[in-house]
């Protein structure tokens, strides 16, 4: 790759880390139903403002050793994390799609897919406030960016959602137990707007096998017990991320597969 083209994914990088730091605030707060506005940052603890030099991406939790600067209380990993795997995403992004409007809108998809896997494990929490607000912008970005089309848009809604309905709905006739919840349902529909029917079949496929092999093991390792809750949401995300990035490659594959 050409120094621009470096240049390019670095910047992608710095921004992905920059915009993680805010996704950390909203990870905190959207589940507590909090304005993701103001106050400023503040430790949870002491609530001292964050000063600027100690809110640096990634950096700033080094250099403090994890801690609040001013009362020491320990501050969760999950801020570096999410953080890297941000800027780590911003830069898929635009290796694979380019610098341009799609590689804006898959970008914009990726971050409130990390919200959303990180408010699920944190609070076993979806909000509505960012479902509700991506499946309308998943719409109309198909509808004038994406090469999806509306109607594909539409289609991927009511597969991707639907699904995992009526596995909701038959769930305790099934099972004798409730199945996924409303938050899964409409991350799932949030997904089809923004991928279409055929990637939503794919997260679902892949979230599915990744939850049972992470439930099944942790049940056969005794760290949780069999009724215990694992949110799906995590699993819906990394089947998301796979059939964004890998999506046509996959379908290509069993499109051969059919064909013999």
């Amino acid at each position: 790759m050409h120094e621009g083209g470096l240049l390019i994914l670095l910047i992608a990088g710095l921004l992905g880390a920059l915009i993680g730091s805010f996704l950390n605030v909203c990870i905190y707060r959207l589940p507590r139903q909090e304005s993701i506005v103001w106050p400023g940052s503040h430790c949870p603890r002491c609530a001292q403002p964050i000063a600027w030099y100690d809110n640096i991406p990634i950096l700033s939790y080094l250099a403090l050793a994890g801690r609040c600067r001013h009362c020491t209380a320990h501050i969760s990993f999950r801020y570096p994390v999410v953080e890297f795997l941000h800027a780590a995403g911003y830069v898929g992004v635009v290796w694979i799609f380019g610098l341009n409007g799609i590689a804006v809108t898959y970008g914009v998809l990726y971050s409130a897919l990390l919200v959303a896997a990180g408010t699920d494990l944190s609070h076993k929490i979806i909000p509505n406030a960012l479902t509700f607000p991506g499946i309308i912008l998943g719409l109309v970005c198909a509808t004038t960016i994406l090469p999806l089309g509306f109607l594909g848009s539409v289609l991927g809604v009511f597969v991707g959602g639907g699904i995992l309905w009526v596995l909701a709905w038959a769930s305790p006739y099934l099972f004798g137990k409730e199945g996924m919840g409303g938050g899964d349902i409409k991350l799932m529909a949030m997904i089809g707007a923004f991928l279409g029917w055929k990637p939503a079949l794919i997260t679902i496929m892949i979230g599915s096998l990744l939850g049972s092999l992470v439930g099944v093991t942790l049940i056969t390792a005794q760290l949780i017990k069999r009724e215990e809750y694992i949110p799906f949401g995590p699993f819906l995300v990394c089947g998301a991320l796979v059939a964004l990035f890998f999506g046509q490659p996959i379908l290509d594959w069993y499109q051969e597969l059919l064909a013999g």
